[in-house]
């Protein structure tokens, strides 16, 4: 089971896991705030690779050091957990990996003032931010960022490192596959799929499946562009089976 920052009261009381946060810009501030709200475990620092902000406190917490000093700060700094807070899907898919392989155990943040359906499924190093809403039967991946008042209903699947964007609705029995960006206040009609890496524009309504890799904008969306990858990048961002 992932280690998460839930909002079960009961367990605010005996915080354990001293945790590092991976980043140290906007999406960071916001991961810390619903660290902290949760009180599920203890935020040690930020690791960031900008050298100019090392010493540095943001939001009240330092900036230890760069990311690529994670193992050693981790075992200096006692630290059980890492969250990677970037927002750049990719980058922040690519970290968590990183954090795997050192042998880490990867968290997630969940602000008290989401809601979440019982048997909703969130895996790990998610983000889900205040005023989201998973519906029931919900599959959430790894390293998802659920932002602001977005909603994800019933048995919809979100592939790991994608990114919904505030105010985003997501209705039921939707696919959306991995490393997909969902722009702010877009929505989506049931059981369409959103290929993985697309790019969904602000306030644009997809109506039909979106294509892998597609950048969709408008009402209803239509697409603007289809990014350019090679065979290899196609085969390691597909789905399996796709």
């Amino acid at each position: 089971m992932t280690t998460r920052a839930t909002l079960d009261n009961s367990a605010r009381k005996t915080a354990t896991d001293r945790v590092l946060i991976l980043g140290a810009g906007g999406h960071a501030r916001v991961v810390l705030d619903i660290l902290q709200q949760a009180g599920l475990c203890e935020p040690v620092g930020f690791l960031d690779n900008n050298a100019d902000i090392h010493g540095r406190r943001v939001d009240g917490l330092p900036v230890i050091g760069g990311i690529d000093a994670l193992a050693d700060i981790a075992k200096r700094e006692h630290a059980d957990g890492v969250i990677v807070a970037i927002g750049d899907n990719g980058a922040r898919r690519g970290l968590a990996r990183q954090v795997d392989q050192i042998g880490l155990k990867l968290i997630s943040a969940i602000h008290p003032a989401a809601t979440l359906a019982h048997n909703a499924t969130i895996g790990r190093n998610v983000v889900i931010a205040a005023g989201a809403i998973v519906c029931a039967n919900c599959q959430i991946g790894d390293s998802v960022i659920l932002n602001t008042g977005c909603i994800v209903d019933y048995q919809t699947m979100v592939g790991e490192g994608s990114h919904i964007c505030p105010g985003v609705r997501v209705a039921g029995r939707a696919k959306v596959e991995a490393g997909a960006f969902l722009g702010i206040g877009s929505t989506v009609v049931p059981g369409v799929t959103i290929g993985y890496e697309s790019v969904i524009g602000a306030g644009a309504v997809v109506i039909e499946d979106v294509s892998p890799m597609a950048t969709v904008v408008g009402i209803p969306a239509t697409p603007i562009k289809l990014a350019n990858a090679s065979e290899e990048e196609v085969a390691m961002l597909a789905p399996a089976g796709a």
